[in-house]
């Protein structure tokens, strides 16, 4: 993503062939028109697309999303958490009644025809836009955990976690100019608000943020517009009942801006719904 510039050849060898006919006595003698060695520049930082950022932020999700590290165990979560949104499951948090579900399984079934999930595909479409059951059920949960053993659903969640949200969350991070942490402020958000045209979603919640301060992309500086964005992020969350519980930001991702942690580094200390949390 960052190409190396262009560095200068070293002018070793040709130096070396002119002190050798000069002699040793040459060496203390400034060679004219020499070409100084050139400088490499320190290395980026890894972006949050990095595996082992990338890694570090699928565990920041499960531990506020379903309190534990162990991302890879919530592939067969599902339940109603009465947010309006029916059924959330996944190791995203994929709802019945948003259309991610929807989205998903159809891409599992266009991989994987006759799969435990196939036949629920209608009713999918009929309760997206709403909290509604219908169609779904105890029976269709007992078939999502079943499917979560399928190395092909599993996929299947990690490439429309990533076409919906991690990628477009990270894309806009470089884009805006921030490092790790600020890459995954966006993701974070974007997990939990989408990106719709509501006044709540992702890209209002960056709208709003850019109203008070500039990302650095634009010549701000970078922990004044987190605070800006984190501050919009607050506002969104308390919005919705299900969401004002606002621990995720303040006793997380604020920790880690606070200490000045814009690349996300470990260790990593933080707390969601008052339970501790460590990365090593």
């Amino acid at each position: 993503m960052h190409p190396n510039p262009d560095t200068a050849r070293p002018a070793g060898a040709s130096r070396r062939t002119v002190l050798a006919l000069l002699g040793a006595g040459a060496v203390a003698v400034p060679l004219l028109g020499a070409v100084p060695r050139a400088v490499a520049a320190p290395a980026a930082a890894p972006g949050l697309d990095d595996p082992a950022k990338k890694e570090i932020a699928m565990k920041l999700v499960s531990s506020a999303e379903n309190s534990s590290l162990d991302w890879k165990a919530q592939y067969k979560y599902i339940e109603d958490i009465g947010d309006g949104r029916g059924y959330t499951a996944g190791i995203i948090g994929f709802c019945s009644g948003t259309g991610d579900m929807l989205d998903l399984v159809q891409l599992y079934t266009d991989r994987k025809p006759g799969n435990v999930l196939a036949k629920y595909l209608p009713a999918l479409r009929k309760v997206n836009g709403s909290d509604s059951h219908s169609g779904l059920g105890s029976a269709f949960v007992s078939a999502w955990r079943t499917a979560a053993k399928d190395s092909a659903f599993q996929q299947a969640q990690n490439d429309e976690r990533d076409r919906v949200y991690f990628n477009p969350a990270v894309s806009q991070g470089k884009t805006d100019g921030l490092r790790a942490l600020g890459q995954f402020a966006y993701y974070d958000a974007i997990v939990m608000h989408g990106d719709g045209d509501d006044s709540t979603s992702f890209r209002n919640i960056r709208k709003r943020a850019l109203r008070s301060a500039e990302p650095p992309a634009q010549g701000g500086d970078e922990t004044a517009y987190l605070n800006a964005f984190l501050d919009a992020r607050v506002w969104a969350m308390k919005q919705e009942e299900a969401h004002s519980d606002t621990s995720r930001v303040d006793t997380a991702q604020r920790v880690f801006l606070r200490k000045g942690n814009l690349d996300l580094k470990t260790p990593l200390d933080w707390k969601v719904y008052g339970d501790s949390y460590h990365i090593g």
